[in-house]
């Protein structure tokens, strides 16, 4: 990944000749020539280190290149941290900050290295086109020598009824049925278990299965096809009279067609070309770990999501695994056993390795101890955790790898914000621009492309259905881990307290460390003043609330020279920590407050900030910088009413999400400044919002929360109307309401926003106990999200009054009565969510199911199936959760 460094360094050098003038004067002809000797070093890495054997040799080469480029971007940074300093303090020169000589000594020392690396990368054979990524390991030898086991299969009597089920189903073409989940969890497992059914081998005359290579070759699949039908030598013949002879055999008659492991659409397309699409005797199933692929390939029905073993399958497997069938597990190993295979996290794979490591200490309780307290080390150590993922791993294209191994950054177990995951990327460098992309977009398209590969499991999905948080499986994390060390990459450290009382690094290793994350001990960590002149982030995930001690306030920008990430919400500040003004590298900043009251003006010295996030328990939170004068700010995001200081400079343009802002300071000449607005939250009295038209030209903005936080919040203090449709952002898509105390007729209004998509209710948005919804309105609405109301009666029109809604959520509306049947009979809806509602409307809820079960068997039984309904039930309105 020593490319990723090339591309971070080029892109600051390219900003400081664009943006900062005034600190490079006398340095701009050394500049240039560094960044076209990056330019060069960046593309000669794109373009050839990946087709190389990544042997040792490759590894020491890029790693001389990562520490050099990380040495040179160190040393300019320092230079700038001094020079800024400098004019801070008046000193108009001064000869040891003279940068052009520092830019030259840079390049004097770079370019030796960067010579000798191209010239021994050259030199390296070229890597073959399977084993490229693999090194020694033989994916499909170590496919074969896990089928051969088929004993201790636990939990997948379920997944196979459903799939049989499948198989026996008729369709009128070719059906290909798709099974995807994530690295380890036994989609082969399933497949061959499938396959070695003797039901199945009596329904389907010519089974067939195939290993498909992580680099496909098409040819090696056909020609295994053919071996079913003939022992003829087929060598001579070329790969178009093998794919004309696989559809020829394959159009004959019934036949069942197993795919291990296909990687890509691509590779799937070239396969498709030789099945025969018109036999509808023929079945195709595929197992996958990309959900593009599975969606892809199975266009009848949803792809099979293969599920995680529950607590009680995986100890019922561990228990075989190191027992046996026939032999119980010792009463005094019972606990830490059941503790052990509940760490396995449902992951079959996971399951197994530890059984392995436990079956040669049965008896012996305090080496289970040990295990149990580290069970994710011990799975990652073992050949084949490795091998698995790295598969998936070695398959991720460059710009998602660091992206990836950031993840093992987060504590076990962590529900990932996607906001704050993808914000973080980008201050750390791991996005590059693309054109017609924004960076947040970028980031969360890698956000996506890790969760379509399984990689990533998401925990919350918006209600636009994009990622809202997310998570990995330990396994996957700690593979995060040990890759992000390996090799010397220094991508994260995790900074940890072992048995013995010290820490981990030593105090004195963090000199060497490019990231921190710090989970615990936060505190004592401070107190021994670490020092690290080359940490670019400090990241704090303590659990636990930590109230910094005053004298602590100024710890990490005076052990942290460099740094471009502080996220620290877990440690109470008492008030912005001044010395973070000095630290002009900073990206990002989240902290947070009981007492935070105020974002000081000298936060505009610090002119690479892209995101502040501020979580505080203040009612109120004054900006006294003027944000128009950083240009580089992309989010200022807070829960508390932001009070702006008057907007003068001409900035603003990058600002794309302000939340929440006070309503007074919602201003004109604001919005004509910060017109690229994605996101805007407003908190505060909004009736001067209502006659207002300036949101109306924010054209970009798709997302726009209204809280009208009066006192007190009382139908007293109602707003008497929304804003004009007119008056609301042309092309928004996301709209928030709470405690406004409107009438349902006002619904109408909105109904009027062409491209809405998601409208959210809260805390008494609308108060009357009847709203009599008409037809005609919200064209593009998908989700409806109402919460605490006091609405009996919902009525709808005859005609669809929601024409393309999807998700209707209706959580503690305890009065309402029933959902309007002309809702629930839209053929767009795909989830009812209730929670906290009256027993009439739950019975309601209940006949919408039915009603759309019925509708999804009309004309057979596979029809409708693709995209279909589902009822949640929370469990205080219900028993159960309704599928």
């Amino acid at each position: 990944m020593a490319e990723a460094a090339v591309t971070f360094l080029l892109e600051n050098v390219q900003k400081l000749l664009v943006e900062q003038m005034h600190l490079i004067s006398g340095a701009e002809k050394e500049l240039k020539q560094l960044q076209c000797e990056l330019e060069l070093m960046n593309a000669f890495l794109m373009e050839y280190a990946d087709k190389r054997e990544k042997g040792q040799v490759f590894i020491q080469f890029e790693r001389q290149i990562r520490e050099a480029v990380y040495e040179a971007e160190d040393t300019l940074d320092a230079c700038l941290t001094h020079k800024a300093r400098a004019a801070g303090a008046g000193i108009l020169s001064i000869k040891h900050l003279d940068l052009a000589k520092k830019v030259k000594e840079l390049r004097l020392q770079l370019q030796p290295i960067f010579d000798r690396a191209i010239k021994g990368l050259n030199a390296l054979p070229f890597a073959h086109p399977s084993a490229a990524t693999l090194g020694t390991f033989d994916d499909n030898k170590f496919k074969k020598t896990q089928l051969l086991r088929e004993d201790n299969v636990v939990g997948f009597a379920d997944e196979e009824a459903t799939l049989i089920k499948y198989l026996n189903e008729k369709t009128e073409q070719l059906d290909v049925i798709s099974i995807v989940g994530m690295p380890g969890l036994g989609k082969t497992t399933l497949a061959w278990k499938i396959y070695r059914d003797p039901k199945i081998q009596f329904e389907f005359p010519t089974l067939i299965w195939v290993y498909v290579s992580q680099e496909l070759n098409e040819r090696e699949v056909f020609l295994t096809i053919l071996k079913k039908f003939t022992r003829d030598d087929m060598s001579g013949k070329d790969d178009s009279e093998l794919k004309q002879l696989v559809r020829y055999h394959l159009n004959k008659g019934r036949f069942l067609l197993f795919m291990d492991d296909v990687w890509t659409v691509e590779d799937w397309t070239r396969i498709e070309a030789a099945l025969p699409k018109k036999n509808k005797l023929g079945k195709v199933l595929i197992t996958t770990r990309h959900m593009g692929v599975a969606t892809h390939t199975n266009c009848i029905r949803e792809p099979h999501q293969l599920r995680f073993l529950t607590f009680e399958e995986s100890w019922e497997l561990l228990q075989l695994e190191v027992f046996g069938k026939n032999n119980a597990s010792p009463k005094e190993l019972e606990g830490l056993g059941m503790q052990i295979a509940k760490q396995c996290g449902g992951v079959p794979l996971a399951v197994v390795v530890i059984g392995g490591t436990l079956v040669e200490k049965r008896g012996v309780k305090r080496d289970w101890e040990i295990i149990s307290d580290s069970v994710s080390s011990y799975v990652q150590d073992d050949k084949r955790t490795e091998s698995i993922i790295s598969l998936s791993y070695n398959k991720l294209p460059h710009h998602l790898r660091d992206c990836f191994l950031y993840l093992g950054m987060f504590p076990e177990d962590t529900e990932i914000n996607a906001w704050k995951l993808t914000r973080l990327w980008i201050a750390e460098g791991f996005i590059q621009q693309k054109r017609g992309r924004s960076l947040e977009e970028v980031a969360e398209d890698n956000l996506d492309d890790l969760v379509a590969r399984n990689l990533v499991m998401v925990e919350r999905a918006k209600a636009n259905g994009d990622v809202k948080t997310c998570r990995v499986h330990d396994m996957i994390r700690e593979f995060c881990q040990n890759e992000a060390s390996f090799a010397n990459k220094n991508l994260f450290q995790e900074v940890r307290k072992t048995r013995h009382g010290v820490f981990d690094p030593a105090i004195t290793e963090i000199v060497k460390r490019r990231r921190l994350c710090i989970h615990s001990n936060v505190t004592e960590f401070l107190r021994k003043k670490p020092k690290g002149p080359g940490v670019r982030s400090f990241v704090c995930f303590s659990k636990e609330t930590i109230a910094l001690p005053p004298e602590y306030t100024p710890s990490i920008p005076d052990a942290f020279d460099l740094l471009r990430v502080v996220d620290a919400t877990p440690l109470k500040f008492t008030k912005f920590p001044p010395k973070l003004t000095k630290l002009i590298h900073l990206r990002y900043i989240a902290l947070s407050g009981n007492e935070f009251k105020a974002l000081p003006e000298a936060v505009s010295k610090l002119w690479n900030l892209q995101t502040v996030k501020i979580d505080t328990a203040s009612r109120e939170f004054e900006i006294k910088v003027d944000i128009s004068k950083m240009m580089q700010l992309r989010h200022l995001k807070t829960k508390a009413m932001i009070k702006l200081k008057e907007v003068r400079g001409g900035g603003g343009e990058n600002l794309q999400t302000l939340s929440r802002l006070k309503a007074e300071c919602c201003k004109e000449e604001l919005f004509n400044r910060a017109s690229n607005l994605k996101n805007l939250g407003i908190r505060g009295n909004l009736t001067a919002l209502v006659d207002a038209t300036y949101l109306g030209k924010l054209e970009r903005l798709e997302k726009l929360k209204l809280v009208h936080d009066v006192f007190p919040s009382t139908a007293d203090n109602a707003l008497h109307r929304v804003p004009h449709a007119h008056s609301f952002p042309p092309n928004l898509r996301m709209l928030t309401l709470s405690s406004t105390y409107l009438g349902w007729a006002q619904m109408t209004t909105l109904g009027d926003l062409r491209f809405l998509q998601v409208l959210k209710l809260k805390e008494m948005a609308f108060k009357g106990t009847l709203w009599e919804a008409q037809g005609g309105g919200f064209p593009q609405l998908e989700t409806l999200y109402i919460e605490r109301t006091v609405l009996e009666i919902w009525t709808a029109a005859s005609a669809e009054p929601f024409p393309k809604l999807k998700n209707l959520i209706l959580k503690n509306c305890e009065p309402l009565q029933e959902i309007p049947s002309a809702v629930g009979k839209g053929e767009s809806l795909q989830l009812v969510d209730i929670e906290r509602v009256s027993q009439t409307l739950v019975q309601s809820a209940k006949k919408i199911e039915v009603e759309k079960q019925q509708i999804q068997l009309q004309g057979g039984e596979v029809r409708g199936r693709k995209g279909g309904f589902k009822l949640k039930i929370s469990p205080g309105d219900a028993s159960s959760t309704k599928n």
